[in-house]
C-alpha cells in the first residue's frame, strides 16, 4: 500500500485491512538462520561491538527486537561503508561498494509443509542510515524460480548505482521456499501455499512489512514505493500492478516471464522440431540441433540480415534499431537449382522461418507469437540465440522430436495463478501508478512481441492507446538476449525513469543505454512505438545525436 503521507496511524490500518484481505495463516518455520548468523558475525569483524559501534547500529540492532505478527525477524546487522558483495552467480558482477546500511533478515509464516518440509517467505530489508535516506522504498524483483534471498542493494536496471547508494530503502524475497538444486527449481511447487506464494502472494506480503520495518527504524512512512524486476521479476512486477494496484506507486517490469507454459513450448518444442526435420542425425538417428547450420551458415544469414536492416536507423553500427520495421525475408538466402556457394540451403530456410514465425494450431492459429529477426540472435552463450542453439541448455536438452502436436501441448500450458494476464489496470494508473516495459529484441526465452502484444492490449480496457501511454511505456532494447547480453546496450537506468516519472511527472521520452559490447557507445531507447534514429551529423557513438523518431510502417 502506499504512504505519501506521515499519517503512520492511517497507514498501519491500511496494512491490517491487507492481512485481513489475505487472510494469512501465520505458523512457524526457520529459515536464513545461518545467514543470519554469518551477518552478524560479519558485522562483529568489521565493526566494534555494538555498544562501541557508531551510533547509527544502534538502532539497527534494536531491529531485532520489533515484534509484527506472524513475522520472525532473525537478525539486524550494521554493514559498514564499503562493503562490497561478490558476484551471486558466474558471470555476474560484485556489487558496491556500498553505503553503511542496516541489514535486516527476517521470515514470514515459517511452517512445515508436504512432507515435513520447512517453507517460509524470507526476505531481507537494507536500510540506509537515517541521514542517507530518501525517503523512497524500492523492491528488486527475483528470477528463475526464485528460492534465494539476493543481497538487497537494488543494483538491477538503476545504471552505475544501486538503489541502496542512492538513498532508497531495498528488499527482496525468496518468495516463499528455498532452491535445493539451482535457480530453475521449481519442486516446492508440490506444496500447494508455496506455489501460491511464488505465483502472487509473497511480493505483497513483504512489502507490507517492509514498510512497517521503514516507518518504525525512520519514525515515517515511505513517501514512495517502487517495485524494479526482469524475467520472473518482470512477471511479479505486472502480477503487483494487476492484483496488488495500490502497494507501489511505480514498476519497471523487464523480459516478463509471461505465458511461460507457452514460451517453453516455443523455446524447447516448436524451434527443436523445424531445425530437427533437416539438421544432420548421429549414428542412431538423433537429430544433431546443434549442426543445424554451420557457422558459415550463420554467417551469411547474419550478413545479409544487418545489410538489410542495420542502415536503417542513419547509421550501420551492428544494432538494429527498428526490428519491426526490419522486412527481411531469409528466403533471398535459398539456393538456386545449381547454386552452392554463397547462400542456405533452402529447407533450412523453411526451417528458419517456420521457428521464427512461432508455434501454430493444426487450425492455423497463432498459439504464441514468433520471435524478431534481430542482432543478436545468432550469439552464443548461457542463453543462446535462437541460431545458435545446442544440444541442451538453460532449458534442459532440446527435444529430439521431428512432430509434435502442439494443439495438446497448448491445452495444459497456461497456468491462471502465475499468469499476469489481466489488462484492467485502472485503479492502477487512477491513483497515479506508472508502469514501464522493456525487452530485449534478441531474447530467446521470452518472445519481445508477447511482451509488445500485451503492452497494446492495454488499451481496450484502459482508456485508448493515448491515454495508456500517459501510464505506461514499453522499451524495446535492440541486440539485448534475456535480461541482458548479446550485441547491446543493456546498462540502463529505468530507476530513475520511473521514479522522475512518479515524483516529478516527467514521462520518460527516452533512456540513455550504454554496454560492454560497444564501448564508447550511447544510445537512446525509446518508448514504443519509436526507435532511436540518426539526426544525420556528429559523433554517431553518442546519443545525444540521435532522436526518438515513430517509424512509418506504423
Amino acid at each position: 500500500m502506499r504512504t505519501s503521507s506521515n499519517q503512520q496511524s492511517g497507514w498501519r490500518l491500511q496494512f491490517k485491512v491487507l492481512q485481513a484481505a489475505l487472510a494469512f495463516v501465520w505458523q512457524e518455520r526457520g529459515l536464513l538462520l545461518t545467514h543470519c548468523k554469518l551477518s552478524l558475525l560479519l558485522a562483529g569483524l568489521f565493526c566494534a561491538p555494538l555498544a562501541a559501534q557508531s551510533q547509527s547500529a544502534s538502532p539497527c540492532a534494536s531491529l531485532a527486537g520489533f515484534k509484527i505478527d506472524g513475522v520472525e525477524l532473525t537478525g539486524a546487522a550494521f554493514v559498514p561503508a564499503g562493503t562490497t558483495i561478490p558476484p551471486p552467480y558466474p558471470g555476474a558482477v560484485a556489487i558496491g561498494p556500498l553505503p553503511a546500511h542496516c541489514r535486516v533478515n527476517g521470515v514470514i509464516n515459517r511452517r512445515h509443509g508436504v512432507d515435513g518440509q520447512e517453507f517460509g517467505i524470507g526476505f531481507a530489508l537494507a536500510l540506509p542510515e537515517p541521514a542517507a535516506w530518501n525517503g523512497d522504498f524500492m523492491m528488486q524483483g527475483g528470477g528463475g524460480g526464485n528460492g534465494t534471498v539476493a543481497y538487497p542493494a537494488g543494483a538491477n536496471y538503476a545504471g552505475d548505482k544501486p538503489a541502496l547508494s542512492r538513498g532508497f530503502a531495498v528488499a527482496s524475497t525468496d518468495t516463499g521456499h528455498t532452491a535445493k538444486t539451482g535457480a530453475f527449481d521449481f519442486t516446492f511447487m508440490s506444496d500447494q501455499q508455496a506455489y501460491l506464494d511464488f505465483a502472487f502472494l509473497a511480493n505483497a506480503e513483504v512489502a507490507g512489512v517492509a514498510k512497517q520495518i521503514i516507518a518504525a527504524y525512520y519514525t515515517k512512512p515511505a513517501a514512495y514505493s517502487y517495485f524494479v524486476g526482469c524475467s520472473t521479476g518482470g512477471r511479479e512486477g505486472m502480477i503487483l500492478s494487476q492484483r496488488y494496484p495500490t502497494i507501489f506507486n511505480g514498476i519497471v517490469a523487464g523480459d516478463p516471464a509471461m505465458r511461460t507454459g507457452l514460451s517453453n513450448l516455443a523455446i524447447s518444442q516448436w524451434i527443436p522440431v523445424a531445425y530437427n526435420q533437416v539438421a544432420p542425425k548421429d549414428a542412431s538417428g538423433k537429430p544433431q540441433i546443434e549442426k543445424f547450420l554451420t557457422d558459415g551458415d550463420r554467417s551469411l544469414f547474419m550478413d545479409a540480415l544487418m545489410k538489410e536492416c542495420d542502415a536503417r536507423d542513419g547509421v550501420a553500427d551492428g544494432m538494429i534499431s527498428d526490428p519491426l520495421g526490419c522486412n527481411f525475408d531469409p528466403a533471398v538466402l535459398a539456393c538456386k537449382p545449381g547454386q552452392a556457394d554463397a547462400c542456405i540451403a533452402p529447407e533450412k530456410i523453411i526451417a528458419i522461418k517456420k521457428a521464427f514465425a512461432g508455434p501454430k494450431n493444426a487450425y492455423g492459429a497463432q498459439v504464441y507469437p514468433g520471435f524478431l529477426y534481430d542482432s543478436g540472435i545468432a550469439t552464443k552463450g548461457f542463453v543462446s540465440g535462437l541460431l545458435a542453439m545446442g544440444p541442451g541448455g538453460i532449458f534442459g536438452p532440446y527435444t529430439s522430436a521431428t512432430e509434435i502436436d502442439v494443439d495438446q501441448l497448448a491445452l495444459h500450458a497456461s497456468d491462471p495463478l502465475v499468469e499476469p494476464a489481466s489488462t484492467n489496470l485502472t485503479t492502477f494508473f487512477l491513483d497515479g501508478g506508472k508502469l514501464i516495459f522493456f525487452h530485449g529484441d534478441s531474447d530467446p526465452w521470452f518472445s519481445p512481441l508477447d511482451t509488445l502484444g500485451y503492452y497494446k492490449s492495454l488499451a481496450a480496457t484502459n482508456g485508448g492507446t493515448d491515454k495508456v501511454f500517459e501510464s505506461s511505456r514499453m522499451f524495446l532494447v535492440p541486440g539485448m538476449a534475456h535480461c541482458g547480453g548479446g550485441p547491446s546496450l543493456d546498462n540502463f537506468d529505468m530507476l530513475s525513469a520511473v521514479v522522475n516519472w512518479v515524483e516529478k511527472g516527467t514521462a520518460p521520452d527516452s533512456v540513455v543505454a550504454t554496454g560492454k559490447a560497444f564501448p564508447g557507445r550511447s544510445r537512446p531507447l525509446c518508448p514504443y512505438p519509436k526507435h532511436a534514429q540518426y539526426s544525420g551529423s556528429g559523433d554517431t557513438q553518442d546519443a545525444r545525436n540521435f532522436q526518438c523518431q515513430a517509424p512509418p510502417h506504423q
